[in-house]
């Protein structure tokens, strides 16, 4: 059965062409009767007889090319039926094309079509009532008969119409179908560039930061290795709780790309109200905030660097995105600070909680960074580090300002709304 639906499917024109045949060699024996015999409902002469055929023929054709060509097909069965009147050529089995081409022309989107075939239905019963009036039919029955034929050709108007409502009706869910898809589609691709720029981000705030740490200390332990074997020996110690930070930091990232942000597998992920992230093996591990950002500043005094850490107002819980997200301005600050500052930098570190904000301030008094390598980011000319920064503060609603200081150094400058926070 499949199989024959979609041969009808796909060959609607041969299948009305096999219904055409039969509806000829309907008429064909309609004709022959004709000519062996006078009786009523047949063409009465030769005449009649002969104009017969053209007409059979002509609605034949419509029934065969109705979906092809449906508006020429209705004007064709409108001049068979005109030309039938004139020839006084009586109803027969053919004249069946007229309700087909009726119903076919009203499954169609096309109105000037649809409204000439409803006036055609309404009007065509009536017209051959009275044109073929049976003399030995009551004038009631001839009403009858009347009505029963229009209510026949315009409930094949409506059946037709219904088909093309229904079409109509299953397009637009095709459509709408098609549309949620590709929304879906494109939705799925943006967050997972997001994704992935999160995920750079974080490689880029543990990395850089950690590393910097590690080569500062290294390169310092090498330096008086033989003179002062004890501050080398400090500073290797030094590497060695770097390093095992930044494994944490990195088994907690990586906990996050096997499990997803979701459920408990990582309560910690920006954004959700904990304040630890589980890794895949099930160790919890901390979620870097404002409270480490003490133990953040002694690391980086601990590396050489000369740092001023200020608390302005009320400290008091925050949302986790605004914690991380102050976590990691500073820390990226420092990691620059210590890139291009030069020898001898101090640097400042300034938070303030106001009534519906927090104020983060981070500037140096070093060198800084090159015009040029700010604006892009890094001197890695990927621009990581503040274009990270940016995304940052502009994912929890935030500004950021950085720039040159007007007496030399660098300066940082962010503002994260609290308002999530009531």
């Amino acid at each position: 059965m499949n199989r024959i639906y979609d041969f009808i499917r796909r060959h609607p024109t041969w299948v009305d062409s096999c219904w055409a045949v039969l509806l000829l060699m309907m008429s064909a024996v309609w004709l022959v009767s004709s000519v062996e015999s006078d009786g009523e409902g047949l063409p009465q002469g030769p005449k009649e007889q002969i104009a017969a055929v053209p007409i059979v023929l002509a609605m034949c054709t419509v029934v065969a090319l109705r979906r092809r060509v449906p508006e020429k097909m209705l004007v064709l069965a409108t001049g068979t039926g005109v030309a039938q009147v004139i020839t006084h050529v009586d109803v027969g089995p053919s004249n069946f094309a007229m309700l087909v081409i009726v119903f076919t022309v009203a499954s169609r989107n096309i109105r000037w079509a649809s409204r000439f075939a409803l006036c055609g239905a309404l009007v065509a019963p009536t017209i051959a009532e009275l044109r073929w009036r049976n003399d030995s039919q009551s004038l009631t029955g001839a009403i009858l008969s009347d009505v029963f034929m229009t209510v026949t050709f315009v409930l094949a108007w409506v059946l037709g119409d219904s088909l093309r409502t229904r079409r109509a009706y299953y397009a637009q869910l095709e459509e709408r179908a098609t549309r949620l898809e590709k929304e879906r589609e494109a939705q799925t691709k943006i967050a997972a560039a997001a994704e992935r720029a999160r995920i750079a981000r974080e490689l880029h705030d543990v990395v850089a930061h950690n590393v910097s740490v590690m080569v500062v200390q290294a390169d310092g332990a090498a330096y008086v290795l033989d003179s002062a074997p004890d501050q080398a020996r400090q500073a290797l110690t030094t590497i060695s709780g770097t390093g095992r930070q930044a494994l944490a930091e990195m088994r907690r990232l990586l906990g996050v790309l096997r499990t997803g942000e979701g459920g408990g597998a990582t309560g910690g992920a920006p954004g959700s109200n904990g304040r630890e992230g589980r890794d895949a093996v099930g160790e919890y591990l901390p979620q870097p905030g404002v409270e480490q950002l003490s133990e953040l500043i002694e690391q980086v005094r601990g590396a050489g660097l000369m740092v001023s850490f200020s608390i302005e107002g009320t400290p008091r819980p925050l949302p986790s995105s605004v914690e991380l997200t102050a976590y990691r301005v500073v820390q990226e600050a420092l990691t620059n600070t210590r890139k291009h500052g030069g020898p001898e930098v101090g640097a400042t570190v300034r938070l303030r909680y106001d009534a519906d904000e927090l104020s983060l301030l981070a500037e140096d008094d070093g060198r800084g960074a090159e015009r040029g390598l700010y604006e892009d980011g890094g001197t890695d000319g990927l621009g990581h580090g503040l274009i990270g920064m940016r995304e940052r503060v502009g994912m929890v609603g935030g500004r950021l300002e950085t720039g040159p200081r007007p007496g030399g150094g660098f300066r940082i400058s962010a503002v994260l709304p609290l308002k999530a926070a009531h």
